[in-house]
């Protein structure tokens, strides 16, 4: 039976081209980039260069770009080291609500330890509305929190309008966007576009598991979650996964043109609406102008679950919404105002330039196989 991988924005498979760099470090260039003899020097060159790899990528200088283990961490450091830093010129805090797992909770630990935190809802179309933010910051405002792309939706947020807005605003307020699922996919330029903190994951873009990174602005200044060393200007002290960074690296530089993969994708996702189009009881929840990689549907009736498993024997993967959510019902949908019955049996596809058209022929006749085998909840 053909492996259909149609979970990329969980994770993804590993580029050969990140792979075999990785090899080579852990083989040949394995030192410590800290150590001050010729094996540390080696490492440390590999470092930079991928560092300047990922800046260029963000039309950044290097010395904006700090390595972490992935988006988790980024997050979490660019949320926390923010209100840390301001905490005396304010307790406000601007997001959305729908923000990936690991800013909602930190929202929630924040709330707790006293800080007031603005959850902005979505229009039907699932987007942030500029004025919405607008209306939201005071003077005391310290941090403004918004994902570029919706991991469960695709949903594209007006960042760049976003931070205008908020520079405009309010001099010291930090503006952050969890750009996890949009790195790689569409151009970022976080300088240009008003953003202080910016996160991303290497293993969204066929890197491996275990490094991301955190772009922050020159002038900004947050404080460090841990401590302990030197490493990345002691922002992120520890020992430098090196084999992950250089794989992450290399991941970037195999990327194909961004915008000839954009309409690649483009054409997938709307030949899978049109498949989907023709299935009874099936509703889609992304918007087209969404990004083209996340496609979110519900066959009502069908517990999101029974679902995927139903697909998994068929030789199909699929997600039923963000993989930290665990089966969790989700709050993005939710903050949709979707009713309960297609918030259940909510699905999301993923692509990547390792799928086809086939695929989702298959994924399709699938789905009404599904339609006429299982039994739907009332």
């Amino acid at each position: 039976m053909r492996e259909i991988y149609l979970d990329n924005s969980a994770t993804t498979k590993v580029c050969p081209e990140a792979v075999q760099k990785m090899v080579e470090i852990m083989t040949e260039h394995y030192g410590n980039p800290s150590s001050l003899h010729l094996k540390g020097h080696r490492a440390e060159k590999e470092l930079e260069s991928a560092r300047k790899t990922i800046a260029e990528m963000l039309s950044a200088d290097k010395e904006e770009i700090y390595f972490t283990s992935g988006g988790t961490e980024g997050n979490n450091t660019a949320v926390f080291g923010a209100v840390n830093a301001l905490k005396r010129r304010g307790k406000r805090i601007v997001t959305t609500a729908m923000e990936h797992s690991s800013v909602m909770e930190s929202m929630q630990k924040l709330e707790k330890d006293g800080f007031e935190v603005i959850y902005l809802s979505p229009d039907k179309s699932g987007k942030i509305t500029p004025e919405s933010v607008a209306n939201a910051l005071t003077a005391d405002t310290i941090l403004v929190s918004m994902m570029t792309v919706n991991n469960e939706t695709g949903t594209i947020q007006p960042v760049e309008k976003v931070g205008k807005i908020v520079k405009k605003a309010n001099s010291f307020c930090l503006f952050h966007t969890d750009a996890v699922q949009a790195f790689g996919k569409i151009p970022l330029k976080p300088k240009k576009w008003g953003v202080d903190l910016l996160t991303a994951s290497s293993h969204k873009i066929h890197g491996p598991k275990g490094a991301g990174i955190l772009y922050l602005r020159k002038d900004a200044r947050i404080v460090p979650l841990h401590y302990g060393g030197e490493q990345e200007h002691k922002l992120r002290p520890g020992t430098e996964p090196l084999p992950n960074i250089v794989g992450m690296s290399e991941a970037v530089k195999a990327l194909p043109d961004m915008d000839s993969e954009y309409h690649s994708m483009k054409e997938l996702n709307l030949y899978c609406r049109e498949k989907l189009s023709h299935i009874d009881n099936v509703y889609i929840h992304s918007d087209t102008d969404c990004l083209p990689y996340i496609l979110n549907f519900s066959a009502e009736g069908i517990r999101s679950e029974t679902m995927l498993h139903f697909l998994e024997e068929q030789g199909i993967y699929v997600s039923s919404g963000s993989a930290c959510a665990k089966g969790k019902k989700s709050h993005v949908l939710k903050a949709l105002e979707l009713p309960d019955s297609l918030i259940d049996s909510a699905v999301r596809v993923s692509f990547s330039r390792y799928n086809s058209k086939e695929d989702i022929d298959e994924l399709a006749k699938a789905l009404i196989n599904a339609n006429n085998t299982l039994a739907r909840s009332r």
